[in-house]
């Protein structure tokens, strides 16, 4: 406690950030650490397991220390510490929920195992202090494109989810035949810029009528297919085009299932969530349909879309406040349910 202020410490090691944060009454940001390993997967295209776990552990130290000192506490006045359980790397969550269960241990501090897709969820609460359940939430990365009712802040129903590859990792494959290199969703997005999203038109997947799962195996196979169909012929590619038309019949789906989510749940509040959600495109064709269907429209800024530790510790709070708590048998998972 500081100030009369709940404070909370937040970890996040899931996959190549080592981040920590320190956040009070849950929604108010002291610091924010983030340390990137894109650099060093950049040379592989992707990430690499082993390597980012040696990495969190050379970085975990460093980074909950500065964000201890950016928040100007110190781990005394620390009273709660939130660490992701899962799903992700098994390695890297190893790395995040040891020096989590060892602070807590060392320092008596309550600690909380937080679900990382409930993580990116409450980074709108974070983003926009007036935000309460119930809402729709949807949440676009490397690994998830997931459709969720938010009941309360603890009671959230997974709607649909991807079969295949999630959006994320549909963009990163996209964009490694295109040669645009690691990691492809802002390369997609800033090349799709330049293009004519309807020069080539890729099949929208939207599945059986009701469901609001994804699949985007098939687009995929799509965009190589017209790229190895031009090689052929000996005919440029035309990387920019080729980029915009997959881009927007990505985004039609997740924007066209997410609304009718809404509206069939009756909500009027939707949240955008997870690394993609950071994506130009997106943002401004939820915010239209939402607009169009009277449904206020959340998302949060770039900076809380990426995994980061803010997230986390504003998650453990509510989890916290409704009385969950973990001891030092907190085990990691790298596939978790809601």
């Amino acid at each position: 406690m500081k100030d009369g202020k709940f404070l909370t410490l937040g970890i996040e090691s899931s996959c190549d950030e080592t981040a920590a944060a320190v956040v009070a009454d849950g929604r108010t940001v002291y610091s924010n650490i983030i340390s990137s390993q894109i650099d060093i997967h950049k040379m592989y295209g992707g990430v690499v397991p082993e390597i980012a776990s040696r990495h969190h552990l050379e970085n975990i130290s460093t980074v909950i220390g500065r964000a201890l000192q950016e928040a100007k506490t110190d781990i005394g006045e620390i009273d709660l510490i939130g660490v992701t359980k899962g799903p992700g790397l098994v390695g890297a969550l190893i790395i995040g929920v040891a020096a989590a269960k060892a602070l807590s241990f060392a320092k008596d501090i309550p600690l909380v195992g937080v679900h990382h897709l409930q993580g990116h969820i409450s980074a709108n609460y974070i983003a926009a202090p007036g935000l309460n359940p119930p809402f729709t939430a949807v949440v676009v990365s490397g690994g998830n494109t997931d459709i969720i009712d938010v009941r309360d802040y603890n009671d959230l129903v997974l709607l649909g989810a991807t079969r295949d590859d999630a959006a994320g990792e549909a963009m990163d494959k996209v964009a490694r035949v295109l040669g645009l290199g690691y990691p492809g969703g802002p390369k997609i997005d800033a090349l799709a810029k330049e293009g004519n999203p309807h020069a080539y038109e890729f099949k929208r997947v939207f599945l059986e009528k009701g469901s609001y799962d994804f699949s985007f195996s098939g687009l995929k196979t799509g965009v190589l297919n017209q790229v190895n169909s031009l090689k052929q012929k000996g005919e440029e590619i035309p990387k920019a085009d080729i980029a915009a038309g997959f881009q927007m019949a990505v985004m039609e789906v997740i924007v066209r299932k997410a609304v009718d989510a809404a509206m069939e749940f009756g909500r009027d509040r939707l949240a955008l969530a997870g690394g993609v959600a950071a994506n130009s495109l997106l943002r401004t064709m939820m915010h239209q349909e939402c607009q169009k269907n009277g449904i206020a429209f959340f998302r949060p800024e770039p900076v809380l879309c990426t995994d980061n530790a803010a997230m986390i510790a504003c998650a453990a709070y509510y989890r916290y406040r409704e009385g969950f708590q973990d001891d030092l048998t907190l085990d990691v998972s790298p596939v978790l349910e809601f």
